[in-house]
């Protein structure tokens, strides 16, 4: 009796110890992840932002087939919210504090779990870093007295066992990204009566490398010219090709915006005024990235061999530019009109 007695109280002083011990351990806990991100800025945290993309690329829904997902009633911003259940990773929700486009966000995340609830702090921040974003996913906290004594028994840590989790949730989101923004898709609209017009233009020559490079100078240029000299814009920037040598690897061609009317320009000025007849042209529709514009010249002048139409070469070529980098930083949401002038019927 009195050995039992002596083995109860050393495990009453071992309990107690232990609970000491436990107590006094330091449980907050910060766990880090960065990715250089090949996409833009705003791209990057528009996706992070959407709490309905979520399930795309965190790491945490891959792990189980039964999560279950619950949206808020706002699933972007400041208040957005979302929940899940799964009997493998257990409940918790998410809740957006704080949204500063396309910086930063705040949030907010609670676990509901066997030891009772613990909330935590997740915070990200964006940086451009030339054309690619260096994102930072962390989060802070602190376990409470039933978490630490859990992971007393844990051969991994808490920051050894998420930080996986983040960097391959950060891999994920570069590979959705890289999808979303790769989509394109390639319409020909058909032939069209093109009405043409007075515009301003600049033009120069260069490798075809180097034509996407200069062509956003240039229809600067020429805006900054008209809205110097007050003269009116009319849609949007487009670019004609005078002359395009696939073998030689060069182009001649003009940026230029259209005008209601013809304006006469200085003899010294860079900036001229030319002129577009109403003319016949196939007209051709992609959306997405620039670099797909190859692509879509190619099908279009596909078409027009298929169904046996004219090009007329006496005619210049051109792309009108709908909506590009200045309107969404996503390139699959960008829209270019590609028009190829045809020989009308008779002249055929």
């Amino acid at each position: 009796m009195k050995i039992f007695k002596y083995l109860l109280f050393l495990l009453l002083i071992f309990i107690i110890g232990a609970s000491i011990y436990i107590a006094t351990k330091d449980g907050k806990f910060q766990v880090e992840q960065q990715k250089m991100i090949y996409a833009p800025q705003e791209v990057v945290f528009n996706e992070v932002n959407d709490f309905t993309t979520w399930q795309k690329w965190e790491p945490w829904s891959r792990e189980t087939d039964d999560m279950i997902i619950n949206y808020g009633e706002k699933t972007s911003g400041e208040g957005a919210s979302y929940s899940w259940s799964s009997e493998k990773m257990g409940e918790g929700e998410i809740i957006t504090t704080k949204a500063n486009p396309y910086t930063s966000l705040e949030q907010k995340i609670t676990f509901k779990t066997p030891f009772g609830e613990s909330t935590s702090d997740i915070y990200w921040e964006f940086v451009t870093k030339e054309d690619s974003t260096m994102v930072t996913w962390g989060m802070t906290g602190e376990q409470n007295f039933m978490e630490k004594a859990a992971f007393i028994f844990q051969e991994q840590s808490l920051n050894e066992m998420m930080q996986p989790m983040f960097k391959k949730g950060l891999d994920n989101l570069q590979e959705v990204l890289k999808e979303k923004m790769g989509t394109y898709s390639i319409n020909i609209d058909g032939i069209t009566q093109h009405g043409g017009g007075y515009y301003m233009y600049v033009t120069t020559a260069s490798k075809i490398s180097q034509v996407s490079e200069r062509m956003k100078k240039m229809i600067e240029e020429v805006e900054n010219y008209m809205t110097r000299n007050n003269i009116e814009q009319v849609g949007n920037p487009f670019v004609l090709y005078n002359q395009w040598n696939e073998e030689a690897g060069t182009a001649i061609y003009s940026a230029a915006f259209s005008t209601p009317s013809e304006v006469i320009t200085p003899a010294e000025s860079n900036v001229l005024s030319g002129f577009i007849p109403n003319q016949r042209t196939l007209k051709t529709t992609l959306k997405g990235d620039y670099k797909n514009l190859k692509e879509a010249w190619n099908t279009a002048y596909a078409y027009i061999q298929e169904n046996g139409l004219s090009v007329d070469n006496a005619a210049q070529a051109f792309e009108v530019y709908v909506t590009g980098p200045e309107d969404n930083a996503n390139p699959a949401k960008w829209i270019t009109h590609i028009y190829i002038p045809l020989k009308t019927e008779t002249s055929r």
